[in-house]
């Protein structure tokens, strides 16, 4: 564990060096303010109901750009070469970048809490929804983080990371909303692939162990797969 909290201090300052992550915090924030705000003085409801409902299209935008530099960018230069020779193992490399991804996460959810403030200021919030939409953020955040890590484990080149995370992300996104013209036999089936179907019941105020299951194994298949694609190059 010394050498994954190296990594992740290490990961996680080389965020913040770079203007790329004020840059995406910046465009988050005016993004889901917008809908926040536009929304709530539209209908003058006490809820963050559209905050979270914007949250898993805005996050399959967001993430990939949040991670695709992870392994892409050392590639690309050549410094990962540099990083194997030091007494790390493959797992740990992974896990510092995943965890420092997901506190980068955390930090662009952190100013959002004044939008519950806000809302508890001028009306009766419910906190139970609110706490659990938060949970369910991030779980879907480092799930989106694995799927990052693992694309920018596949490419040198950081748009191309982005481009299939956000692809990836996306599609878990969205998949629940084609079960229109899907056959009934894998409705079921198809529907408990969908990332935002399993975010919405979490946000709800309600933990089901079968959603924190998915989230778990999404992150592990991402993490799973970005070691065998690290593996493979080297």
């Amino acid at each position: 564990m010394r050498q994954v909290i190296h990594i992740f201090k290490k990961e996680f300052q080389t965020y913040f060096i770079s203007p790329i992550a004020y840059i995406v915090i910046a465009i988050f924030l005016i993004v889901t303010g917008w809908f926040f705000f536009s929304t709530f003085f539209l209908f003058d409801q006490a809820n963050l109901r559209n905050f979270f409902g914007l949250l898993p299209i805005t996050f399959a935008f967001v993430v990939p750009a949040v991670t695709m530099k992870l392994f892409s960018e050392e590639l690309n230069i050549g410094s990962y070469e540099l990083l194997l020779t030091l007494p790390v193992r493959f797992r740990d490399v992974i896990l510092g970048k995943f965890f420092a991804g997901v506190a980068f996460i955390a930090c662009m959810l952190l100013p959002t809490l004044a939008y519950p403030l806000t809302v508890s200021f001028l009306g009766d919030l419910d906190w139970g929804p609110v706490l659990g939409g938060y949970i369910g953020a991030l779980l879907l955040g480092a799930a989106f983080t694995a799927i990052g890590l693992f694309a920018s484990s596949l490419t040198r080149s950081q748009i191309i990371a982005f481009i299939i995370g956000m692809a990836i992300c996306f599609s878990l996104t969205l998949i629940d909303k084609m079960l229109i013209v899907l056959p009934q036999s894998i409705l079921g089936f198809v529907a408990y692939l969908g990332a935002d179907f399993h975010f919405r019941n979490i946000a709800k105020g309600i933990i089901d162990s079968r959603d924190i299951v998915y989230f778990v194994s999404v992150i592990f298949i991402g993490l799973y797969g970005a070691h065998l694609a690290m593996q493979e190059k080297y």
